[in-house]
């Protein structure tokens, strides 16, 4: 996730653009860049590791050396990036904007290109020259290619030869005062002033200067002006919309409209998955992750893995511990990093340990994952910040790409951590020949479909779990049951409850409910179970009987279309279908949402719960 704002218009851009991306900050602070063309068509650039106070001081020094275009105000075409990284280190040279070979081209890129090595090495070969390692930067040298003297006809060109989500903004300096994005599931909206436009990834870049928006859809191309914009499909033909006038305040802009940080990220979810699997799964026939650096061999030999985690963290690791064994066949262990780290623990060069945590700076994790690398294990850690602590401690890293997360209860980065876990279970299965070719194959192309199935399963029980949650807010205790699969979705759902609703609830392996909790439960209790098709449906059934046998009300998460529970539990929410090992992705949704409005019924602040911190820097 990251931010682009561009301006065309008749002021002066810098500030215009400076002040665009400070409202955008949120989806990424890794680094930042600017451009903007000059009045002779030469196109200036600045750009700084870090945050925007650091593209802010860059800018100053070059207005000190004078002379220049992003110094000087004059200058009235411009784009501008805040990253999150994805492709490449945190370093100036990945730093957006990027450009072409004759520095005629700059572009800002929000997402991933999955084809960028096979155009990299396509556009090498004829002679181009990169200067990152960054999948955006091959977008400006097709640019270049296709150019003929127009832009808009360049860019589409280009895109119809791109595979992946992305949006894009690109300049060039021989036609000032014009820009061209393209939008493929990443978001781009145009804002329309007084002999002015802009292009951003979300209204709050330009909410200051003007309020009438034109979203840009899927597969569209955007050419702004100073005197508007133009919008066509990808083969060409015009598409006619109207601006809206935009109500929300500035503060609700940031949330994208939505009441709360926790929502958008909710709902953010789809993108989250689809930007951690999108290269790494180049074709339905195995999985890439080369990035983690480690051996085949070793990993063909692996005797162990451990998991060590904390909070949501854990939980994802839980899921991953299932699908490892399921598909690779490797025990896997998991444990609590803060148990972990005072254990004396039987550990050495055959084993793998995984330590996941979303900032990569949980001081717990990070100590499980030193002491393991002192007992001669590999480690692999597993977070959503370059650069964090947890990647300068582990022997290789494999990055989830859920951008950055505002609300203190973690929700996006949940379900990256667990495709993450998909990833590395696929990948070991395939390097130890332990899935069928076609089995291997059906798994791959049902991850590819999880983003949309997220999409699917939020717009059809969004409103359900509102009015399970109007029902149920008063009631002073929850327990969850969940077996195999489902329990850790039940842990995590749990969880959520507890954080930002302060209602005691607990989560227990169904089967293990007869050994103590089910004396807690009467008619006053609801009882959320996990009751997705698995090989253990069966038994999750007979559980719920036995808990309604006790007046406690039932609300059980099922697979669409599954009609079995609905005879034995008083309300149903169904989620997409998918693969059984595969469905915490979407069974979690729902009780997201429970905890949500829950939380909201009982006025409480869900971004920013009670003595809970979203970085957990010591013990």
């Amino acid at each position: 996730m990251c931010g682009i704002v561009g301006y065309v218009g008749e002021r002066p851009c810098r500030d215009l653009l400076v002040a665009g991306l400070e409202k955008l900050e949120y989806r990424g602070y890794d680094s930042a860049g600017i451009s903007v063309i000059e009045d002779d068509g030469r196109i200036d650039s600045v750009r700084a590791v870090g945050n925007l106070a650091n593209l802010r001081a860059a800018v100053a020094e070059r207005a000190g050396e004078g002379g220049v275009a992003v110094a000087a105000l004059p200058a009235t075409t411009g784009v501008a990036h805040t990253r999150w990284a994805t492709h490449g280190r945190v370093t100036e040279e990945n730093a957006h904007p990027h450009g072409d070979c004759s520095d005629r081209i700059q572009i800002v890129l929000n997402g991933i290109v999955e084809n960028h090595a096979e155009l990299r090495r396509e556009l090498a070969g004829e002679g181009h020259e990169f200067s990152s390692e960054t999948d955006a930067e091959i977008v400006a040298h097709l640019i270049e290619r296709n150019y003929d003297g127009d832009l808009t006809a360049a860019v589409r060109a280009s895109f119809a030869e791109l595979r992946g989500h992305y949006a894009f903004v690109a300049m060039h300096g021989d036609e000032p005062g014009r820009l061209v994005g393209a939008r493929r599931e990443c978001p781009l909206v145009a804002g329309i002033g007084k002999g002015e436009t802009f292009l951003a990834s979300a209204i709050p870049a330009f909410l200051a200067e003007t309020r009438e928006a034109v979203a840009i859809e899927n597969d569209e191309i955007v050419t702004i002006d100073a005197g508007g914009v133009s919008i066509t499909d990808a083969a060409g033909a015009p598409v006619q919309r109207e601006p809206e006038e935009i109500s929300w305040d500035e503060s609700a802009a940031e949330k994208g409209g939505y009441e709360t940080f926790m929502l958008k990220e909710i709902h953010e979810q789809a993108d989250a998955v689809a930007e951690t699997i999108a290269d790494r799964l180049p074709s339905d026939e195995g999985v890439d992750i080369s990035e983690i650096e480690l051996d085949g061999d070793f990993l063909r030999s692996l005797k162990r893995i451990v998991i060590v985690a904390c909070g949501t963290s854990y939980h994802a690791g839980l899921v991953g511990r299932y699908a490892i064994e399921e598909w690779a066949r490797v025990p896997v262990e998991m444990d609590i990093a803060s148990e972990y780290r005072y254990r004396n623990p039987v550990i050495g060069p055959d084993d793998l340990v995984i330590g996941i945590t979303q900032s990569g700076e949980t001081a717990d994790t990070l100590a499980a994952m030193r002491l393991a690398r002192e007992h001669g294990a590999k480690v692999l850690a597993i977070t959503n910040v370059m650069g964090s602590q947890a990647t300068r401690d582990a022997d290789t890293v494999l990055y989830t790409r859920a951008g950055p997360e505002v609300s203190v209860a973690a929700t996006k980065t949940f379900v990256a951590q667990v495709a993450a876990m998909y990833l590395l279970g696929l990948k070991l299965a395939q390097l130890r020949g332990t899935l069928p070719a076609a089995e291997l194959s059906e798994l791959i192309a049902e991850m590819k479909s999880l983003p949309s199935k997220i999409e699917a399963t939020l717009a059809a029980c969004e409103e359900g779990m509102r009015s399970v949650a109007a029902s149920r807010s008063a009631q002073q205790f929850f327990l969850y049951l969940g077996r195999h699969i489902g329990l850790p979705v039940c842990l995590e759902g749990a969880l959520k409850l507890k954080e930002i609703s302060y209602i005691p609830t607990d989560a227990y392996a169904a089967g293990e409910m007869k050994h103590g909790p089910i004396a807690l439960l009467d008619e006053s209790t609801p009882v959320i179970c996990v009751a997705t098709e698995s090989p253990v449906l069966d038994k999750i059934l007979s559980n719920v009987e036995e808990v309604r046998a006790r007046g406690a009300s039932t609300i059980a998460v099922v697979t669409e279309g599954c009609t079995r529970v609905r005879d034995v539990a008083d309300d149903t929410v169904e989620v997409a279908r998918t693969n059984w090992i595969l469905q915490p992705i979407v069974a979690i949704l729902p009780l997201q949402l429970l905890a949500y409005y829950i939380a909201r019924e009982r006025d409480l602040n869900v971004d920013q719960p009670r003595n809970l911190a979203k970085t957990v820097t010591v013990e």
